[in-house]
């Protein structure tokens, strides 16, 4: 009997679970998330073409990091930039800003999808790019891409937060993408480089300097990730700014 209502007990939780996937998978693929992965992937296919027929074309781990990149930021900008409007838009927030601990129950899971989501994608076109344009690590690719991706999905998702418009927070992470590549040009062998290419080691600089310099550039974005992400949900606690 007690081994009968661990199964059902067990196959209750598996079964809230995919309805859970089922519906976070609804709400991140709503409206114009499809936009977002089609101007994603033809960018791919368009810079992949140029690369391949391009006449000085040598391809290299590090060009495929750059091509990669932006891509990838498409794919994590529409979920995380208008997710806030579209719950307000479709009334749902205010459902679920009546669920006990709303912050950790739903965007704390809605997240974790949409990075295995945007993980995932990226690994598909890291694959096309390891059979079109050269041979390298597709995980390592696809691992370091995420660093900077999902550090700027969550400083969109933190603006989103206190913009409450999600057309505005996109001019906002315009804005402040721009700056950062701007930046990066003169930041391109520092630490504090959002861009810094892992695939790019400098001659001018050793091995284990560079090292030094990537494992602190890595930890400031998983940092910066995590604070951004938490900053969102504490503004998510003020109710009377989200339901009127």
């Amino acid at each position: 009997m007690a081994k009968q209502e661990i199964k059902n007990s067990a196959l209750n939780n598996i079964r809230l679970v995919w309805e859970l996937f089922q519906l976070n998978l609804k709400i991140i693929f709503a409206n114009k998330f499809f936009l977002f992965l089609l101007a994603a992937f033809l960018f791919f296919i368009f810079v992949t073409l140029i690369i391949l027929f391009g006449s000085d074309a040598n391809p290299t781990d590090e060009s495929v990091y750059y091509l990669l990149l932006f891509p990838g930021i498409l794919l994590i900008a529409y979920p995380t930039i208008f997710g806030i409007q579209n719950d307000a838009d479709s009334r749902t927030l205010e459902v679920l800003f009546g669920i006990p601990n709303y912050r950790y129950k739903v965007w704390l899971v809605r997240f974790v999808f949409i990075y295995i989501i945007v993980f995932m994608l990226m690994f598909v076109l890291g694959a096309l790019s390891y059979v079109a344009i050269t041979y390298f690590s597709i995980f390592k690719m696809t691992y370091q891409l995420m660093f900077p991706i999902f550090f700027l999905g969550s400083v969109a998702f933190m603006f989103s937060t206190v913009i409450r418009n999600g057309y505005g927070t996109a001019v906002v992470m315009v804005v402040i993408g721009l700056f950062f590549w701007v930046m990066s040009e003169g930041l391109v062998e520092s630490k504090w480089n959002l861009f810094l290419n892992p695939f790019h080691v400098p001659a001018n600089v050793s091995e284990i300097v560079w090292a030094d310099i990537m494992m602190k550039n890595r930890i400031y974005l998983v940092v910066g990730t995590v604070l951004s992400l938490l900053w969102g949900l504490l503004n998510l606690q003020k109710r009377e700014k989200f339901v009127s």
